[in-house]
């Protein structure tokens, strides 16, 4: 009998005391806990981020029983307990939303860790005593496990000055990590963006990005192996192909990985092929960057890129082409060194749902959805046919269809590029 997928659940514990499909992640775990002490790690939203982490939760807090079976079982020293901090960001819109979550964050810190130490209206100093209670408590050194540490700033990047007001209140906050060196055992930060060295993390410039790390690039997302082993039984009768088409491709310079969120869903969907990661995100301010940057669509694909531009997110000056790649909209298909020794990476869309998906939703942002569908299809038939005159009024139809409100208070004649960019898609 085949176990029950788990779909929107994050908890390792809750998969292995229910006995949900897990796809072993340890020997990864392990291996990065033994070599680091300070990581960050980027993925894309629904990638198994926030179940990596929890894994390494358990691993620390010493609940063996969970691991029976598993790569790291006969590895990890089951003796040794460390005490876990962990913060998890959610949606902030606004500096107060931000500061109170960290202080729930921070409480509910304390009350599992039993930890006995002043409640401070100061963020930073809170969190830096709470790691200090904590070690001084369990004498122990102390884990710390953040996860989508860049939300509170992506959640606001239509609001600039909120975005770089919650940046100050986390680069405080995670300077206290640094600052506190002597009482950690392991720090890891994961989210979707890297933030340029001069913003978010000049106080913790002792972190190490595993981002693109070729050992690390299966650390989230499903392999080929992982779909022809554990989950064969899944996938019985369907075109193997197909599968690679519509969701493998992500490429973080190691082994090329499927997303793991559209797998599930798509076994639960009775394997019907359908866009289920991207209906998750709300990729709105891409198309807003878009039609400011006045950016012509086909050069998403084969786009040539230096390497600093896929790791470095500065808000003040947003490269479109790094926000898509750290989104998880485009990925790295070759990297190769330049005449000056320089290396560079080759983008492009990573599979078929993410390319369809994409260039769907900027329709559906820039043209009368109700007229959408039938433009489409009209337009195919008309090329099918090589009816000139009849593609001439689709076309005409097409961009007849854009509202107004998309071009009021902007010199419509330099839009051309927008314009070819909605035939394109």
């Amino acid at each position: 009998m085949l176990k029950k997928l788990p779909i929107g659940i994050q908890t390792f514990s809750s998969i292995i005391e229910n006995d949900l499909l897990y796809i072993d992640k340890t020997d990864i775990a392990f291996n990065l806990i033994e070599n680091y002490k300070y990581v960050f790690l980027a993925r894309p939203r629904r990638f198994g981020k926030s179940l990596f982490l929890d894994t390494l939760h358990n691993i620390f807090a010493a609940n063996k029983d969970f691991f029976n079976g598993l790569a790291i079982e006969k590895k990890w020293h089951w003796e040794n307990k460390f005490p876990v901090i962990k913060l998890s960001f959610s949606g902030n819109r606004t500096v107060k939303e931000l500061l109170s979550s960290l202080l729930l964050m921070l409480k509910r810190n304390q009350e599992i860790l039993q930890i006995d130490c002043d409640i401070n209206d100061d963020i930073a100093l809170y969190f830096s005593d709470l790691i200090e209670k904590t070690y001084q408590k369990y004498q122990q050194k102390v884990v710390i496990l953040i996860d989508e540490y860049d939300k509170p700033i992506l959640d606001n990047i239509d609001q600039l000055d909120v975005a770089l007001e919650c940046r100050e209140i986390l680069k405080r906050l995670y300077t206290q990590i640094k600052d506190n060196d002597q009482y950690i055992r392991f720090a890891m930060l994961t989210g979707v963006s890297k933030f340029s060295k001069v913003s978010i993390f000049s106080g913790l410039n002792n972190l190490e990005d595993i981002s693109l790390s070729p050992q690390y690039g299966a650390i989230c997302g499903y392999t080929q192996g992982d779909i022809d082993s554990v989950l064969a039984s899944y996938l019985a009768d369907i075109n193997n192909d197909e599968i690679k088409k519509w969701y493998n491709g992500y490429n973080f310079l190691g082994e090329q990985v499927y997303n793991p969120y559209d797998i599930l869903l798509f076994i639960k969907n009775n394997k019907v092929f359908d866009n289920y990661w991207f209906e998750t995100a709300t990729p709105s301010f891409l198309i807003k960057l878009i039609k400011q940057n006045q950016y012509f669509l086909p050069r998403f694909e084969n786009l040539q890129v230096e390497k600093n531009l896929t790791n470095s997110f500065d808000i003040e000056n947003i490269s479109l082409e790094t926000v898509m790649f750290q989104s998880g909209y485009l990925t790295i298909k070759e990297a190769y060194t330049d005449k000056r020794k320089r290396i560079q990476y080759l983008l492009d869309f990573p599979n078929y749902e993410v390319k369809l998906s994409f260039y769907d939703y900027l329709l559906n942002f820039s043209v009368n959805v109700a007229d959408k569908v039938p433009v489409t299809d009209d337009l195919y038939n008309a090329l099918e046919k090589a009816d000139l005159n009849q593609l001439e009024l689709i076309i005409n139809r097409l961009f007849a269809s854009i509202a107004y409100n998309n071009f009021t208070k902007n010199n419509i004649e330099n839009y051309e590029g927008f314009y070819a960019s909605v035939l394109y898609a």
